[in-house]
């Protein structure tokens, strides 16, 4: 009964328009009120599940990203990468891939990813013949490896929930986020085969080397984050702070492209995007903790593991769907909360690695960030671009079908999330 009415007031209040933190928060609490648990547990849970050390990082990876972002690193990233590839054709694509695999090791946010390339590389990429419609795509389906190349929010939230280690999810993140950046350049090539498309000039070994110079700075972001963390010199909340600082120096002092009086719009603007992911965050933990007592969480572990028959393959495969499935609806910080320990518990069971599950669903979840109706991605490109989020639903496809690749091949091939880690062991 308890299951049935969660399920009722959640997607009725889905289905009007509410925010999924506040209709996870409203389907909790009708639960609590018809069960007779009663409300008194509501605060603590919250306080639970925000006050955790680890999740200060998010805070300062936001902040960081938002530096950098309008340290203008962005434009300094795209012109260090176009001046190696931009002369081949499709070689655009390839820049707006590879410097999304960069910003995602300074953002962590796929959203945030979309938004600092977006204003940039799309205009550049119709200039020379790509439709908006593909440009968007692109660029919103590139944007997903924000997530899944360190430093990740969504391997933050996963190791507070597991209970791992995060500078291991952080490196084991590398190899599957450059797959699928490999994946999605492939597939735009293939898009784009037909097409007749304007070439740049080939940039000297001069323009090179300067290219390079103006981008160092951010280049060194992620050998600071990931160096600190393996050489043992602080702990991930720690290098979230060093991140922020290192991104203050750059766009104040070395840029010089930042504001004094701009600090204080950008604290505001990390303020609400760290108090709209700690609300969901909250409500998420709220229900997972309803679904736990009421016993639904280890009712539907157990469907699973009988469903499975004990099939690691058929497991892994009723994970990707349901969260592919639950991608499309849900944010990725209400996924990890909700399935995670319906998911865990069976994987351990079978013999699958924690950390590699951790990029399995983490993956997923990128490939959710582009599947409507809760894409949030394309809603950023579209914003960005100007066009209707029907005239990319068409155009986004392939890339969701190459994504889907590389997600089966990072599912089935667990070394490849566990080779990195294992190494610096």
């Amino acid at each position: 009964m308890t299951a049935i009415i969660m399920l009722a007031v959640f997607s009725i209040c889905v289905a009007i328009g509410a925010p999924i933190g506040t209709s996870m928060c409203l389907s909790s609490i009708s639960a609590l009120l018809t069960s007779g648990i009663g409300l008194a547990m509501i605060p603590y849970n919250y306080y639970a599940a925000i006050s955790k050390y680890l999740l200060l990082a998010i805070p300062f990876f936001i902040f960081a990203g938002n530096i950098m972002e309008k340290s203008g690193i962005s434009i300094k990233l795209i012109d260090f990468t176009q001046s190696f590839v931009g002369h081949v054709k499709g070689g655009l694509a390839i820049v707006c891939v590879a410097v999304a695999c960069f910003f995602a090791a300074i953002s962590g946010s796929g959203p945030a990813t979309v938004a600092a390339l977006g204003g940039i590389i799309i205009p550049a990429m119709t200039h020379v013949g790509y439709s908006k419609g593909d440009a968007s795509a692109l660029v919103a389906t590139a944007g997903g490896i924000g997530i899944i190349i360190p430093p990740s929010i969504s391997f933050v939230v996963y190791s507070s929930i597991a209970n791992v280690s995060v500078g291991s999810l952080f490196m084991a993140g590398i190899i599957p986020g450059l797959l699928m950046g490999s994946a999605l350049v492939i597939a735009s090539l293939w898009v784009t085969r037909k097409s007749t498309l304007v070439r740049l000039e080939k940039s000297s070994a001069k323009d090179r080397w300067h290219a390079f110079k103006d981008a160092v700075w951010g280049l060194m972001m992620p050998v600071i984050i990931l160096g600190g963390i393996y050489g043992g010199i602080f702990t991930p909340t720690e290098a979230a702070a060093v991140a922020a600082v290192y991104g203050l120096f750059v766009g104040l002092f070395i840029y010089k492209t930042l504001r004094y009086n701009e600090l204080l719009s950008i604290i505001i603007d990390s303020g609400k995007q760290t108090g709209a992911i700690m609300w969901t965050v909250g409500n998420a933990a709220l229900m997972s903790w309803v679904l736990s007592v009421s016993g639904i969480t280890s009712a539907l572990s157990d469907f699973v593991t009988i469903a499975s028959g004990g099939n690691l393959i058929l497991f892994l495969l009723m994970v990707n769907i349901t969260i592919l499935i639950a991608g499309c609806f849900i944010d990725g910080n209400s996924i990890m909360y909700i399935f995670v320990p319906i998911f865990l518990p069976v994987a351990l069971q079978l013999g699958y690695d924690p950390i590699a599950l951790g990029v399995v669903l983490v993956v997923n979840i990128a490939i959710g960030m582009v599947t409507p109706p809760v894409g949030c991605n394309l809603y950023v490109a579209c914003g960005i671009s100007g066009i209707e989020v029907k005239d990319i639903i068409r155009p986004v496809v392939p890339y969701i079908i190459a994504s889907t690749v590389a997600l089966l091949v990072v599912t089935y091939i667990p070394s490849i999330s566990l080779f990195l880690p294992n190494f610096l062991k």
